[in-house]
């Protein structure tokens, strides 16, 4: 018998409309260090995802060795394995794989190939020992898949969905042949499975994943026991699925994920089955608000809202104020912060809707601007990069745009 823990979509470094989450992460690991060790868990799935951005912060890469330090050391038995997601810079993430492996952490970032394009499918493969030290999970571990990352298969459909489709299968025919009685398959992917669910209005996950074509979950066979998918914030099953999940992130990463339920997966396998699924909820540190919870309302009403808020103790929750409008109203940032004033709350946004808004175009477009706003500059100009070229746009104009950025914006105080 093995014992998983599926998990994914970390997105260390986020900022939430300036707020540093950097505390947010903490708790989740130290609760999820202590689910690990409680649980007897003996490996911890990561689908992708780990850090926001491709250029972490020395921070949040701090935090995150910090942990996989930890839990190895606290729990002499644990496997990890990490796959790149498409907020990941495959290479970096990869790169300290030989001082990772001695704590027993396997990274898959980059899929290799040989000099005549082959690709080197025991490189996505990684074997898993129960308590006893015998090896009962083998593991598919397939990063995000980008462009000349997988097989080029002749077909009148999507290119993209059959190449990633023929990666995953020609993987389980090689892991079927050596697997031994009583030897379970796990599938992780970073990817977007067709039938899995975003929220309606959530224009910001809409616009990272931009392009990206979707999967059938057809992909994954009958064979594999337990499909790992990252990439997608809200937890759920695919089509239906039992087997073939998305573990969702563990904070919320929009306002419109507010309601979610963010948590892992443990999966314990026996006999090359996957015979217990469970859902693991994690504890949410600071709440997120709307004001109204509903449809925005007239200025008066959402001031009214504001005043009578009671003051919050302990964490202050994320607010955003939805207010309805006739026209501008310049002074109504500072109107709001007075109805907010020693009421602990964290004004995250004000979003102004005018009531000449007509036609769905209109609103559409709107809406895209919204989901803009809560992305940093950088996964702006990364998303765009990657729905034109459909691969990652390269370290060095990551690095020369984050000093142009820096640049302007030391620019714009000097002049203020």
């Amino acid at each position: 018998m093995i014992r998983i823990l599926h998990t994914a979509d970390w997105h260390l470094g986020q900022t939430f409309f300036g707020y540093d989450r950097a505390g947010e992460h903490e708790v989740f690991l130290n609760w999820l260090a202590g689910e690990i060790r409680e649980r007897e868990i003996d490996a911890l799935i990561i689908a992708g995802d780990v850090f926001d951005v491709s250029n972490p912060s020395a921070a949040s890469q701090s935090l995150y060795y910090h942990f996989i330090y930890r839990v190895t050391a606290e729990n002499p038995t644990l496997q990890i394995v990490i796959v790149a997601g498409n907020h990941d810079s495959a290479a970096r993430l990869e790169a300290p794989l030989p001082l990772l492996q001695a704590m027993r952490t396997e990274v898959r970032g980059v899929v290799r190939k040989s000099d005549d394009g082959e690709i080197d499918y025991d490189h996505l493969t990684v074997e898993l020992k129960n308590r006893d030290g015998e090896v009962e999970l083998l593991c598919m571990a397939v990063p995000f898949l980008r462009q000349g990352d997988y097989p080029t298969v002749p077909t009148e459909g999507n290119p993209y969905a059959e190449g990633v489709r023929e990666l995953y299968t020609q993987l389980l025919q090689r892991l079927w042949k050596r697997r031994k009685e009583n030897q379970s398959i796990l599938a992780i992917g970073h990817l977007q499975a067709i039938g899995s669910e975003i929220a309606e209005k959530d224009y910001s996950e809409r616009t990272v994943i931009g392009g990206l074509e979707c999967v059938s979950p057809d992909a994954f066979s009958e064979q594999i026991a337990y499909t790992a998918l990252g990439h997608i914030h809200k937890a759920q099953r695919v089509s239906g699925r039992e087997n073939v999940r998305y573990a969702g992130s563990p904070i919320p990463m929009s306002f419109a994920e507010k309601h979610y339920h963010h948590g892992v997966v443990e999966v314990t396998f026996d006999g090359g089955c996957a015979v217990d699924i469970m859902r693991v909820e994690c504890p949410r540190l600071i709440p997120l608000m709307s004001v109204p919870n509903g449809e925005p309302a007239s200025p008066e009403i959402v001031l009214e809202i504001l005043k009578e808020l009671p003051v919050t103790e302990g964490a202050e929750p994320y607010l955003e104020v939805k207010v309805l409008l006739d026209e501008p109203e310049p002074m109504l940032r500072q109107e709001v912060e007075e109805a907010l004033a020693d009421k602990n709350y964290r004004l995250a946004r004000i979003v102004s809707t005018y009531r000449n808004e007509t036609g769905n175009a209109e609103k559409e477009n709107e809406n895209w601007k919204r989901g803009l706003q809560e992305m940093s500059p950088l996964q702006i100009a990364q998303s765009a990069f990657e729905k034109i070229y459909q691969v990652e746009m390269p370290e060095e104009l990551t690095d020369l745009f984050q000093e142009a950025y820096l640049a302007a914006t030391r620019k714009e105080e000097e002049e203020e």
